[in-house]
């Protein structure tokens, strides 16, 4: 299968041409996953590092009382697990696939070769280190500083602006959504964001079915988010 990615869409190959991007792709091992196939365990020794060329992954980590929380989605032209191969750790989350999903995976010899080859890669690889731990402390502020609908409208937009398609009916949050899934995203409970979002649609703020949600008054999540 010849290797499709949206090239403007990725962050890390910053910097090369076309050419420089096809050369390295070719570096890599291709991986094809199935909706909810397992990319890699917590816990597993972190042998390579993914770009994700087709399709979506959801990161999890498992708490000390074993309860899942879902830290973060990966997109399509996005990169996981660098850190954690260039510094011979396991694998701090698990990964699973969305839907059908394609990902591109270098072990860490090549990583360095192709780092040594074209630095924009490692000065751009720090960069995205940098947005995520910013993006983890952010997230701790909320979960100790904010009302629990803060953080799930909060949660929302933050996901609405990684995966967000413009429909008539509103802002469509191109990601299969459970109930379950938000409270694990939010840190809190189902019940609360089942009640939240019910409230929520009888403001006709949001319309939420099976696995989807749709925000119709982005600005109401917004003021509400930074307690307007």
């Amino acid at each position: 299968m010849p290797i499709s990615i949206s090239l403007d869409k990725t962050e890390i190959f910053d910097g090369l041409t076309n050419e420089q991007i096809t050369r390295l792709l070719k570096r890599g091992k291709e991986v094809k996953l199935r909706p909810k196939n397992i990319l890699f365990h917590q816990g597993d020794t972190a042998d390579r590092c993914f770009l994700v060329i087709r399709g979506r992954l959801k990161l999890t980590k498992l708490n000390e009382l074993g309860k899942e929380i879902i830290l973060r989605y990966i997109n399509c032209g996005e990169i996981t697990a660098a850190t954690a191969v260039l510094r011979n750790q396991t694998y701090p989350l698990t990964a699973q696939s969305i839907d059908e999903t394609v990902v591109i995976g270098w072990d860490k010899p090549t990583m360095l070769a192709l780092m040594r080859q074209y630095p924009d890669i490692a000065i751009n690889l720090l960069g995205m280190v940098y947005d995520r731990i910013d993006e983890v402390q952010n997230r701790y502020l909320e979960m100790c500083t904010e009302q629990v609908d803060q953080r799930i409208a909060r949660s929302l937009l933050r996901l609405m602006r990684r995966a967000g398609i413009k429909t008539p009916a509103g802002i469509h949050i191109d990601i299969p959504l459970s109930r379950q899934n938000i409270a694990d995203y939010a840190g809190t409970t189902i019940y609360t964001v089942s009640r939240t979002l019910s409230m929520w649609e009888k403001k006709n703020w949001i319309t939420s079915g099976r696995e989807k949600i749709i925000i119709k008054d982005q600005q109401a999540l917004v003021s509400l988010a930074e307690g307007v």
